[in-house]
């Protein structure tokens, strides 16, 4: 049975007032076929404190995304205990182990990768971007972050529409949230 895929999400902080998520619309199902154009990958959690982004399959990422809004319930909104909670989760428990998908999840102080490895990984720069353009939105954001005054949006956007281009697997229907 193919799996459907979702792929491109960037997030960057400018600082606490300018946070940003973004992703493309394209849901793939195996490596041939478009099912979707317009899917919204990036949701605004926790009293609209905290914004996520999912990369990989998407009944998966919906799975961890809704598993990541109850551990913020748990712990106050708190991002980064709540993120070491769902990856110590994730890694222990014999159903989660098998999601497959990564998670972005942003808030005025923090930006977190957090994987079904267990890992919380907070990245050296204030950008970040996963799934299966992750590398060229990246490399996009990284030139923008740092040689350009552009905000966290405008990066964003960018960043995906750049991508876009590129890799087969992103399109440029991009949704974006931002604190």
């Amino acid at each position: 049975m193919e799996q459907f895929h979702a792929t491109t999400i960037v997030a960057v902080r400018r600082g606490p007032d300018d946070v940003c998520v973004g992703g493309d619309g394209q849901v793939t199902m195996g490596q041939s076929s478009v099912m979707k154009h317009k899917a919204k990958k990036v949701r605004k959690i926790y009293k609209g404190t905290v914004l996520s982004g999912f990369a990989g399959s998407v009944s998966d990422a919906f799975t961890l995304t809704e598993k990541f809004e109850k551990k913020l319930e748990e712990h106050g909104g708190n991002l980064k205990r709540a993120a070491v909670s769902l990856a110590q989760s994730w890694r222990s428990d014999r159903v989660m182990r098998n999601l497959e998908a990564l998670l972005v999840a942003a808030d005025r102080e923090s930006l977190l990768v957090i994987s079904g490895n267990g890992e919380v990984i907070e990245p050296d720069q204030d950008f970040v971007a996963i799934g299966s353009g992750g590398n060229f939105a990246y490399a996009a954001a990284n030139a923008l972050f740092n040689h350009t005054d552009m905000d966290a949006e405008a990066i964003v956007r960018e960043a995906l529409k750049i991508a876009s281009s590129i890799c087969v697997f992103t399109n440029d229907n991009i949704s974006v949230e931002k604190l």
